[in-house]
């Protein structure tokens, strides 16, 4: 399902128009973001978590070359399914 699939489900299960919709999905993506880029995580119980999860810096190989290189440290956004997501999925 693509944005504007999800769009379309979304209206017409609320019965709201497809434009509020995606601008609130817009306004959704914009808060997670904006959360994640402050170190901060987002917690919707029965969903899941957002959350950064960082990495160290590391040694890694090019596998062209075979040379030794570093790998510097980096931040990355994570989801973590909640219970009632896992659940429902594995029914």
């Amino acid at each position: 399902m693509n944005k504007t699939e999800l769009v379309a489900a979304m209206a017409k299960e609320t019965e709201v128009s497809k434009k509020d919709i995606e601008a609130v999905l817009k306004s959704f993506v914009d808060v997670v973001t904006a959360e994640l880029k402050k170190g901060g995580k987002i917690q919707l119980v029965g969903f899941g978590t957002f959350e950064v999860s960082e990495r160290g810096e590391r040694e890694g190989r090019n596998p062209q070359t075979g040379e030794t290189m570093t790998i510097s440290a980096s931040k990355s956004p994570k989801f973590k399914a909640g219970k009632a997501l896992k659940d429902a999925v594995n029914e």
